[in-house]
């Protein structure tokens, strides 16, 4: 239809609705007729620089907040998207610098802008100067969940765990429903080894509010751990599935970089276990001479205690689970060795009994007593 009598705002307005739908391209087409009659309304080049870096044309995107800041030198919006270009080239401080005349120029209680600020910043790995602009929303309004919640994610990355825990128990008080909030605090409770706090958080989301699958693991194994549950318990079964949709599956450059790591790990595995072997050689030539093999004992996280040889030990371990059946002793260490890592991001072997035992008492999941 015939847009010939839209003012500029209208045509703003219009494009506005479009870019909140997604509509990048469609959006961008409305500013440009906007352009053509109002040339010089500075939210139109606004709207292009946004439209243009939703599109990933940071070039184009940076030359529409230019634009905007030579009608306008003092739009918020203009030195707020010009900063988030800046940072995709590189220009560090000079987005940094655009961000802080948002503050100079007063706008300290415009609290979406602040919260646009802090995100993008944190987004590119700016974490100082997202604190800083988060924490100023924080105090616009200290009532919102969200903004509390964002100061403790900072916090968090900044390594000021204290302060990440208040922010984020604060925002759950003021919105238990805060989702996001729940399961960041409780992986750090679980990172300080505070265990029983970062389940009670857990067991309080659904599968469906995770999408990361870091929290789902660990909630999987306090659950196992806790409640003595089996691999194959009912509970755990929409935990797993969630698991799996998470997981996805690999396209064809998932599987290259995966294969890859693969062969980069089992090379760096036959390095270390080629060490083991040559200690292992020897002592099992002396426990041949002696007449038996050596016998170890090792006890879980949970208090259980295995003994026996490192195959013998794995096995009973294996049963202990309820996996005898099904599962060879690989697949169960293998099992185990992608829990071990989603807990603790350490690497652990899984193609030797004894290494893969020594790896994960290295990692903190079990403790070898002989």
């Amino acid at each position: 239809m015939s847009s010939q009598f839209l003012s500029s705002e209208e045509y703003d307005e219009r494009a506005h609705q479009l870019y909140n739908e997604g509509q990048y391209d469609e959006a961008l087409e409305t500013l440009r007729e906007g352009l053509g009659l109002y040339p010089h309304a500075v939210e139109l080049h606004v709207g292009v620089g946004y439209a243009r870096a939703a599109r990933e044309e940071f070039a184009w995107a940076r030359k529409a907040f230019e634009e905007a800041l030579v009608l306008d030198p003092e739009h918020e919006d203009a030195l707020a998207g010009l900063g988030e270009v800046l940072i995709k080239f590189g220009q560090l401080d000079a987005a940094v610098r655009c961000f802080r005349q948002t503050l100079e120029l007063g706008y300290h209680d415009d609290v979406d802008l602040m919260l646009q600020i802090g995100r993008a910043a944190f987004r590119e790995g700016l974490i100082e100067v997202a604190r800083e602009f988060f924490e100023i929303a924080a105090q616009q309004v200290p009532d919102s969940a969200e903004a509390v919640a964002l100061t403790g994610y900072a916090a968090h990355r900044l390594g000021d765990d204290d302060a990440a825990l208040k922010a984020l128990r604060k925002a759950l008080q003021l919105d238990a429903e805060h989702v996001e909030a729940r399961v960041y605090l409780a992986n750090i409770l679980f990172d300080r080894g505070e265990y029983e706090a970062s389940l009670y958080h857990l067991e309080r989301t659904a599968p469906e509010d995770h999408w990361d699958e870091l929290g789902i693991w660990r909630l999987i194994e306090m659950k196992k751990t806790t409640y003595r549950l089996k691999d194959d318990a009912e509970e755990l079964r929409v935990w797993q599935e969630r698991l799996a949709e998470l997981g996805g599956e690999m396209d064809a450059m998932d599987e290259l970089f995966a294969e890859v790591a693969q062969a980069v790990d089992e090379a760096e595995e036959r390095a270390s276990q080629n060490q083991l072997e040559l200690f292992g050689t020897l002592l099992g030539e002396l426990a041949t001479q002696k007449g038996e093999p050596q016998r170890h004992e090792i006890v879980l996280r949970d208090g259980r205690r295995f003994e026996g040889t490192w195959d013998e030990i794995v096995a009973t371990w294996r049963a202990s689970a309820g996996a005898a059946a099904g599962r060879s002793l690989a697949e169960f260490m293998a099992n185990e060795a992608r829990r071990g890592f989603s807990i603790t991001g350490a690497k652990i072997p899984s193609n030797d009994a004894e290494a893969f035992l020594r790896a994960s008492a290295n990692a903190g999941l079990l403790r070898i007593v002989t």
